[in-house]
């Protein structure tokens, strides 16, 4: 998925900023970027479900929660703004990975190397949503 991510962000990049076909690219990236987001969102959930007995669990699904709400308004927009969005969204959800790493969220839930390369995962896919924007400016 990611790498389909990528594709379309590199197509949108070497597309014309004035071309209808460079809007049809952003929206389909926005949405594959909103889908990736909402199933990696899942994955904290489905951990914290399968270890509910463990503190501050009900925090992080609270969490989780906010990002699907992000989710779902932001694939509605305008693909500048949701591409935007989604770059703070992704950034944000890495800062949910690093707390998980100093133990603000439940560290237990997770292999220890699980967040570290999902908080490196996220920065990427953040660059990759942003920067048709940046292209565009």
């Amino acid at each position: 998925m990611s790498l389909a991510l990528a594709w379309t962000a590199w197509q949108a990049c070497r597309s014309d900023p004035n071309s209808p076909e460079r809007l049809v690219v952003e929206l389909r990236l926005s949405q594959y970027s909103a889908l990736l987001l909402l199933l990696v969102v899942g994955v904290y959930v489905g951990l914290n479900i399968a270890y509910e007995n463990i503190n501050g669990t009900s925090f992080d699904i609270a969490i989780a929660v906010g990002f699907f709400v992000i989710v779902s308004s932001v694939i509605t927009w305008e693909p500048a703004s949701a591409l935007t969005t989604l770059s703070l969204a992704w950034v944000g959800h890495s800062f949910v990975d690093l707390a998980h790493i100093i133990n603000l969220l439940p560290a237990d839930i997770a292999p220890a190397w699980y967040p570290r390369v999902c908080a490196i995962y996220d920065v990427c896919v953040a660059a990759i949503c942003y920067l048709p924007v940046l292209r565009r400016q």
